[in-house]
């Protein structure tokens, strides 16, 4: 029998009647060492030499790490996450990792994780009661803790928020070779389904800023509705970044609360940075609001707290975002729809489209990341401009 050559490998059968595979690979660290294989037949043995050698050759290098999905999580978020991306994106990513991915992944290493186990636990986590889960109801003994399970679950933009994370965590893995290949690429999770049927038509959109027009924030849902601005946008907008004389406005951040402090951060993507020109009514809005803030601060007197922020507290501080519901509620119930306050902004990005202005106008105004956002999420046709194309069809077809 010839004599192996180096680096060809070996296959033995072990006692327990499964097999036993080795061969020489270089580390990540540059160093040669032989790894072993372990499988229940021969054919499977040879299958992941085969595939070590083939890597071998192309010059990738083999993991020479154990660590688990835990620790490299921590590792990750601290070494690359916290760094590199923004804090809310940094906090939403903690939190996935620690209430999701380590207690349900955290053991496995990641050399060895495999997509089917990704898979599994996946569809498990997007079947299993919340409540249940974590002993929502315990206390008050009702519910699930009572024998009734609510099914409470996860929603499909959770799930799918579950997914990203691992696999942008993995992903770095990959580039940082401490593995070869990105498992959770290869499942695939139900998108979610996003609502973009509500919106305000053009009556209503008229008849929330006449409706407006005696609320202080006035100026803020013009902002909105007529620019398409995020509310962080919004409440993070300050007095030096718009030019009524040349009436333009520029976006360069946002206002966020971020591990319980009120932070000014840079806008969610780098396309969401832009200058917009500002039309008439816009111009007229922000002046008037800013005579009112300046009443406002000549009432506060020493109380007041200068932010350079254009929508502020009757004090001057910045507003909390999430109490913006105590002016909006009100509003929305008098004008009779239930409608978010985001949807104001698609209201803008619908109208406008609806008005013929070409998509990739609309998509700077909006600042979305792509065009594909502009017309998949937003940009849907509105059962006016549907009926209207659909006569014409007919008055053709007649």
């Amino acid at each position: 029998m010839a004599k192996r050559a180096n680096g060809e490998g070996s296959i033995t059968r072990r006692k327990d009647g499964t097999y036993h595979g080795r061969v020489y690979v270089t580390t990540t660290s540059g160093v040669r060492k032989r790894v072993s294989v372990y499988g229940k037949t021969r054919d499977e043995i040879r299958e992941k030499v085969t595939e070590l050698q083939a890597q071998e050759a192309k010059g990738v290098p083999q993991p020479d790490t154990n660590m688990k999905l835990d620790d490299y999580l921590t590792y990750w978020l601290a070494r690359v996450v916290k760094v590199n991306r923004r804090p809310k994106t940094y906090q939403g990513y903690e939190s996935v990792a620690r209430v999701h991915l380590v207690p349900g992944l955290g053991r496995k290493k990641i050399r060895t994780l495999r997509a089917a186990e990704v898979r599994t636990w996946l569809a498990q986590v997007a079947a299993e009661c919340q409540c249940c889960k974590h002993g929502l109801d315990i206390d008050r003994k009702r519910c699930c803790a009572a024998g009734e399970c609510c099914r409470s679950l996860l929603s499909r933009r959770m799930v799918q928020s579950i997914h990203a994370v691992l696999r942008n965590a993995l992903q770095n893995a990959v580039r940082e070779e401490l593995i070869t290949r990105n498992v959770a690429q290869l499942v695939q999770v139900p998108t979610p389904t996003y609502d973009t049927g509500k919106g305000l038509s053009l009556r209503q959109a008229r008849l929330l800023l006449k409706e407006a027009e005696k609320d202080r924030l006035h100026a803020l849902y013009v902002l909105a509705l007529v620019m398409g601005m995020r509310r962080g946008e919004l409440l993070g907008l300050g007095w030096e970044s718009i030019d009524l004389d040349r009436g333009s406005l520029i976006v360069e951040r946002a206002l966020q609360r971020v591990n319980g402090a009120l932070t000014l951060v840079r806008p969610k993507t780098r396309s969401s940075v832009r200058t917009v020109p500002l039309p008439p009514v816009v111009v007229k809005a922000l002046e008037q609001h800013r005579e009112r803030q300046a009443q406002e601060r000549a009432a506060a007197g020493d109380t007041w707290t200068e932010t350079g922020l254009v929508f502020t507290s009757r004090v001057g501080t910045a507003l909390e975002p999430d109490n913006l519901r105590r002016s909006w509620y009100p509003l929305r119930k008098r004008l009779g729809v239930e409608l978010r306050f985001h949807d104001l902004r698609h209201s803008c990005v619908t109208l406008l489209l609806d008005l013929g202005v070409p998509p990739h106008v609309v998509q700077q105004i909006a600042g979305h990341s792509g065009i594909e956002v502009t017309m998949k999420v937003y940009a849907h046709a509105s059962l006016d401009e549907m009926r209207k194309g659909l006569d014409k069809l007919g008055d053709r077809l007649s």
